[in-house]
């Protein structure tokens, strides 16, 4: 007789939006924040171990979608990401993102989980890191150009992992600076709405780049960064779209996560083939050294690469185990002989 109870094998533990919403807030936003961060960084320090790719984009006049696969050789994970600048204008996320966890010996799925927020604290937490190596010592200040979905994550991120105690929000929509500012009221951070990028910049010892439109933009132009500031531009994120005029990279340090990657879709596109670049994982193992003096202009041209998806997907298949924070989802065929699928199938009948 068929059961239609599927077995344990069929059942993958699944992290719906609700879910990552209520481990967020269990854990609490900082916490995670932080130890993302350490996750990352205990990544960064085994880059070696892993596979390493560009991210595989399908890019099309409305925006990307890419996928961004890796393994350590024990487990396998991938993200799905989209990136469509429009969708704000028609009420939708610029990104969203799903990912998975899979066993590399048998090929079974392990975890499967909503990565739009995963993505946003991902992405600061990563911020945070490179920040741990590069910002000035003592830095209190930052500046965050465009206010976007990213920009309270960012802010956090900086707050509790490399002690900024304020922040300085310009974008070219004020709604969207009134927004960060709103949500980042009762987080201890001072946060200062400014008119113009000029403004947002003034005494910041950290400024970070966000902004969404798909082109070659200047931000930031040459005469706006001063001596000794770290720059953390995100927002760069594929080919044809930039935010730092190439002066900047002319006369910063400039640290990256995959070289192959970043020079197809980071700010490094607008430069030479041979322009040096430090990578990040070699600075985090005391390879070569980050941050030199205080008069160092640091550049993290980040694009996020995927063994920071990776890191982050393994810190919540830790957390959610053995919890209501996750769902099983019959997703894997299970029948009592392997080799007997189709008998399978017509039992279910």
């Amino acid at each position: 007789m068929f059961n239609a109870e599927p077995s344990v094998k069929a059942l993958v533990p699944f992290v719906s939006v609700h879910n990552m919403m209520r481990l967020v807030h269990h854990i609490g936003i900082e916490t995670v924040l932080s130890e993302l961060t350490d996750a990352i960084e205990a990544d960064f320090r085994r880059w070696p171990m892993f596979d390493k790719t560009p991210r595989i984009a399908s890019h099309s006049r409305d925006g990307v979608i890419e996928l961004m696969p890796t393994s350590d050789g024990v487990v396998y994970g991938f993200k799905y990401v989209n990136g469509h600048p429009k969708n704000t204008a028609e009420g939708l996320q610029t990104v969203t993102a799903f990912g998975l966890l899979a066993d590399v010996a048998t090929g079974y799925p392990v975890l499967l989980t909503e990565m739009t927020l995963l993505t946003a604290l991902r992405t600061a937490a990563t911020s945070a890191m490179a920040a741990r190596y590069l910002a000035p010592a003592g830095a209190r200040c930052m500046a965050m150009i465009g206010n976007g979905a990213q920009a309270e994550f960012q802010a956090l991120a900086m707050k509790a992992v490399c002690g900024i105690d304020s922040v300085r929000l310009y974008d070219i929509d004020p709604q969207a600076t009134e927004k960060t500012r709103r949500n980042l009221e009762g987080s201890g951070l001072t946060v200062v709405a400014c008119t113009s990028g000029e403004a947002a910049i003034e005494g910041a010892g950290i400024v970070t780049t966000c902004t969404a439109d798909k082109q070659f933009a200047t931000i930031l132009t040459d005469n706006m960064i001063g001596t000794g500031v770290h720059i953390n531009a995100i927002g760069g994120d594929c080919p044809g779209k930039t935010e730092l005029h190439r002066d900047i990279l002319r006369r910063a340090d400039t640290f990256v996560e995959f070289p192959p990657q970043t020079r197809i879709e980071g700010e490094i596109q607008q430069m030479e083939a041979d322009y040096p670049v430090i990578e990040l994982w070699r600075v985090v193992n005391g390879e070569v050294p980050g941050r030199r003096d205080a008069r160092q202009v640091t550049l993290f041209d980040s694009v996020g690469f995927a063994i920071e998806d990776f890191s982050a997907l393994r810190y919540v298949r830790d957390w959610v185990a053995g919890t209501d924070f996750q769902q099983s989802l019959d997703m894997i065929a299970d029948p009592d002989d392997p080799r007997d699928l189709f008998g399978m199938l017509q039992r279910a009948h």
